[in-house]
């Protein structure tokens, strides 16, 4: 278990809006530390461990992303790096710390022809370069962590994640109240609200 007297939570994506409510949500459970992509540029892989070593979190909450849909099919090596690669290296650097990683990932890793909501255990189909990325970010995650560490929109139960985290924080707990999608990120500081 993570038992650091000063807990360090590291939030990227800082500057978008669900990196910002998450950073508005994290106040005092710790030290949050809440980066832009100038302070961790998901496109510099050396920059991510390097700031991640700095920082030693007790916590990774990663928002952060390539989110322009439609720029990423002419953009597809940066997105693919940003959203494929980065969340790997940042799961890496987590396991060598001890430190549980939250990542968010997009329903764009499915094909949108289900009725009803989507379950993380539903077959995946991106039908772009976007999801596609964000998919691969998923799996280059799992590589490292295992599955239960990465949480989509539709993603996994409060239970299962309130398992997964006391697993290895004693310090955290979820409100089992959270909603599984949102069009909004202001939902977001209440929902799956993490609580002292």
């Amino acid at each position: 278990m993570n038992t650091r007297a000063a807990k360090t939570i590291l939030v990227t994506g800082v500057s978008g809006q669900v990196g910002f409510e998450l950073t508005r949500s994290l106040q005092g459970l710790g030290t949050v530390v809440a980066l832009d992509r100038r302070s961790f540029d998901l496109a510099d892989l050396g920059q991510i461990s390097k700031v991640i070593r700095e920082l030693k979190p007790a916590l990774i909450v990663n928002p952060a992303a390539y989110t322009a849909v439609d720029l990423a099919e002419k953009e597809a090596d940066l997105a693919m790096r940003i959203n494929g690669e980065a969340p790997g290296v940042i799961a890496e650097e987590a396991r060598k710390l001890g430190a549980p990683l939250l990542h968010f990932s997009t329903d764009y890793v499915f094909d949108g022809t289900k009725t009803g909501a989507y379950a993380e255990a539903d077959e995946t189909n991106p039908q772009n370069v976007y999801g596609a990325s964000k998919l691969a970010g998923e799996h280059a995650i799992a590589a490292v962590v295992g599955r239960q560490w990465c949480f989509e929109p539709a993603g996994c139960t409060a239970g299962e994640a309130r398992t997964s985290f006391s697993r290895c924080c004693d310090w955290l707990r979820i409100n089992p109240r959270y909603a599984s999608w949102a069009t909004s990120s202001a939902p977001l500081r209440g929902a799956g609200r993490l609580q002292p």
